[in-house]
């Protein structure tokens, strides 16, 4: 079994990553008390801006110096609502051995805490921003809710969350319930699990805190 202190442990023996940002990145693998001089080790960036060919650049990397790579996120998972998947698939198509490590995802730590249905559930990202796609898309994912029982989550950027949060209280049915896991794994978590109804009365401000939304 995986533990924290095990994954501590290979990240100490690397000296090859790629990061989301350089910077924190290098911060972070610092902050391990490595026996390592930080300056010594290899990185290379992956963002959402990174195109098929970079991808293939940094496989290329990978290959020639033929040792053991890290692929760190600033928060949450690699290539869950995060960048790397293309990456990982890349390595696949080139025979490169991929080993998850276990850390801790806010969007399971949202179901855990949320007592909605955790063996039928769906997660979908961002919805729509504009109208009226944003209305249509709430309306859908509620009436997969209803008929199949598969509960339903959700990501925001942090500045439009009380938007989305506004928009799902104005649409969903009064007996609908719904989560809201604001700040998880940090001083301001908070998990708020109530129905719709009580949501219209007791509407809280979330702010640009991270949040998962879920509904069931």
């Amino acid at each position: 079994m995986c533990t924290i202190s095990y994954n501590i442990e290979i990240v100490r023996g690397l000296d090859f990553f790629i990061v989301e940002n350089l910077r924190t990145a290098r911060r972070f693998i610092a902050g391990l008390k490595i026996e390592k001089v930080i300056d010594d080790i290899h990185f290379e960036e992956l963002s959402e801006q990174t195109t098929q060919e970079m991808v293939e650049d940094i496989i290329k990397v990978i290959i020639a110096r033929g040792s053991d790579c890290g692929l760190l996120s600033e928060a949450g998972l690699p290539c869950v609502a995060d960048p790397g998947g293309a990456l990982v698939r890349a390595a696949h198509r080139h025979g490169i051995e991929v080993v998850p490590l276990v850390g801790a995802s806010s969007l399971m730590l949202a179901l855990m805490a949320s007592g909605a249905n955790g063996q039928k559930f769906a997660f979908n990202g961002y919805l729509p921003i504009k109208q009226p796609a944003r209305d249509k898309a709430i309306a859908n994912f509620q009436k997969r809710l209803a008929t199949e029982g598969q509960t339903q989550i959700f990501i925001e950027t942090p500045y439009r969350n009380d938007a989305l949060l506004r928009d799902f209280v104005r649409i969903l049915p009064n007996e609908t319930f719904m989560t809201v896991a604001v700040g998880l794994n940090s001083t301001e978590q908070k998990v708020l699990s109530r129905p719709i109804s009580q949501w219209k009365r007791e509407l809280p401000t979330i702010g640009k805190t991270p949040a998962i939304f879920i509904l069931g």
